[in-house]
């Protein structure tokens, strides 16, 4: 009998089936890559790395003779070893704004060349180290220098009166307060788990109802990269998720949806995107509040859970951050406030 799929096998399944559509694109070498790194990458990051190389060979075919000869998959491995420096440092330059094969406009800033540049530099160690090409010049290339983005994240009032919004149902359209009618208690319930442990949206939509512990008020989330994790939860998030299991427990789930924590109005798994539809229309029911996101919710909990402990390897533990170095970053722009409070600590005399 065939083992049940859930939720994340069954994103995983539409990644690599995504991935396979991609490669049929890519010049047939790319196979080999892909195969080298499936170890070790997320199906969905081999995803995001396909797209970034499907534009690479775009503009190679474009400004390189040699290569308008050929498809785009009939693209010999030969023409890696054609690429110089200078190559990759127009290519970066051309990610400033370039059209797609729609003829959309994309721009790219630092941070989007950055993760296309390491795309790159993958790719290129990849057959390099395998002694299959003779040159890396990816790897002469610096990564773009990346400056510190301000954290966007609500404050203590912002965050009570967001969750007093999303009671009250106010400011709303007669028709999403028709919605909100059915769905209030569901996406309270959503929004205060978020607020209240950090998790990402992916997390949060994942979570199967046998994943609430209520004994131990903890839950077991799959993190980026496929293992398991325990996050715990206080009393306004236990409150919460039993007022919501309440209204699920009679509610049918369409086949296939039966073990999903939270469900859609349509009775199926909640995706990722109506959570950030869901998130947007709540701010914007609340005047002045800042453009939020469910990222902006995690990065809500992350620092007020580092101003109230100042333990940063806490904060990338309980935010599933496997190298501290990137919770650093994120939390950079608050070192000034602990450096102050540092300073008053420190008394040299007794008054």
């Amino acid at each position: 009998m065939e083992k049940k799929r859930n939720y994340h096998d069954e994103v995983n399944k539409k990644n690599i089936e995504k991935l396979r559509e991609l490669l049929d694109t890519l010049p047939s070498f790319c196979k080999m890559y892909f195969r080298g790194i499936s170890d070790t990458t997320s199906s969905r990051t081999k995803i995001a790395y396909a797209y970034d190389l499907r534009v690479f060979f775009e503009f190679i075919m474009k400004n390189n003779t040699y290569c308008q000869n050929y498809e785009m998959k009939d693209i010999p491995l030969s023409v890696l070893d054609m690429i110089k420096r200078e190559d990759i440092e127009e290519y970066l330059e051309y990610l400033s704004l370039y059209k797609n094969k729609d003829q959309e406009e994309i721009m790219n800033e630092e941070r989007g060349k950055s993760r296309k540049l390491a795309s790159l530099r993958s790719f290129y160690h990849y057959f390099f180290s395998n002694e299959m090409i003779k040159t890396n010049p990816a790897s002469l290339v610096p990564m773009p220098k990346l400056h510190e983005k301000e954290i966007i994240r609500l404050d203590p009032n912002e965050v009570a009166i967001l969750l007093d919004r999303i009671e009250e149902g106010e400011n709303l359209t007669k028709q999403q307060a028709a919605f909100h009618e059915k769905t209030k208690i569901r996406d309270l319930a959503m929004i205060t788990l978020l607020l209240g442990t950090g998790i990402r949206v992916s997390e949060c939509v994942g979570l199967d109802l046998q994943d609430v512990d209520f004994d131990n008020m903890r839950i077991k989330v799959r993190r980026k990269g496929g293992y398991e994790d325990v996050v715990y939860f206080g009393d306004e998030v236990n409150d919460a998720l039993l007022n919501y299991l309440e209204e699920r427990n009679h509610i049918i789930p369409l086949s296939g949806h039966e073990d999903a924590l939270f469900l859609s109005i349509q009775n199926r798994r909640i995706t990722v995107r109506s959570v950030e539809k869901l998130v947007k229309k709540y701010a914007t029911m609340v005047n002045g509040m800042k453009k939020i996101t469910p990222h902006k919710l995690r990065s809500t909990f992350g620092t007020n859970l580092y101003q109230e402990t100042g333990d940063i390897y806490l904060v990338a533990d309980v935010l599933g951050h496997k190298d501290v170095n990137t919770t650093r970053r994120h939390y950079a722009a608050m070192k000034d406030e602990h450096k102050r409070k540092a300073a008053k600590v420190i008394k040299l005399r007794e008054p």
